[in-house]
């Protein structure tokens, strides 16, 4: 009885010291590890940094640089467009892969100079002959073109300066164009005026376009978000 006695207050005992360790256990229970949680905040602001520059990229190209979007046709369109003969302006610079303003008009500059090359190269020397003046004013209308085509050819961009002098002397060679008509017109000679004019139409056409698009050129920069400076 005694030994019976023993083992139940023994293990009276026993029971008491595990319900002690279970209720020190729930007061104190073991820290939750928190490794999962910093992860799922640390994936989540890495994709939010990333979003952000992208959205950010994405603001800055649209915003910054419109005229990258265009392509350059769409791009010789715009500036074409201003002209009184677009059809002829985008034949004279089309294809190409620029898409700028001033390196488009370098192109119809180049155009207007090579046409009326070919037109200077026509009418030989012409000493005495009713071409003879004319010739001397598509010398002089060459001139002016290649002086225009220097100004813009260089970089960097062209100065508000640089094209009131480029506009003067483009609207020159025009006038050297249409003086070459009159005289011939003058002096009654009308089959040669008539020759002339057919000669002179490409070059009239192209000269033409590259004064509109010069005469447009701070409008058009604006338009493709260029600064004058």
């Amino acid at each position: 009885m005694d030994s019976l006695k023993m083992f139940k207050g023994y293990d009276k005992v026993e029971h008491n010291q595990n319900h002690l360790e279970d209720q020190q256990q729930h007061r104190n229970p073991k820290p939750k590890s928190l490794k999962p949680f910093i992860a799922t905040i640390s994936i989540f602001t890495i994709l939010l940094v990333t979003l952000t520059l992208a959205f950010t990229l994405i603001h800055h190209n649209t915003h910054s640089h419109p005229q990258q979007q265009l392509n350059s046709l769409e791009s010789i369109r715009v500036i074409c467009n201003v002209t009184r003969f677009p059809d002829s302006c985008l034949a004279a610079i089309s294809p190409t892969n620029v898409t700028d303003p001033q390196s488009i008009l370098a192109l119809s500059l180049r155009a207007s100079i090579h046409a009326l090359q070919k037109l200077a190269s026509s009418l030989g020397t012409a000493e005495g002959g009713p071409f003879a003046d004319c010739k001397e004013q598509m010398d002089d209308a060459l001139s002016r073109l290649n002086d225009s085509l220097s100004a813009v050819a260089s970089p960097p961009t062209l100065t508000d300066a640089k094209i009131t002098d480029v506009q003067t002397w483009v609207s020159a060679a025009v006038t050297d164009q249409e003086t070459c008509l009159d005289g011939l017109k003058e002096v009654g000679d009308v089959a040669s005026a008539d020759k002339m004019k057919k000669l002179m139409q490409r070059c009239s056409e192209y000269t033409s376009n590259s004064l509109a698009i010069v005469a447009n050129f701070p409008n058009l920069l604006q338009q493709f978000h260029i600064p004058l400076h």
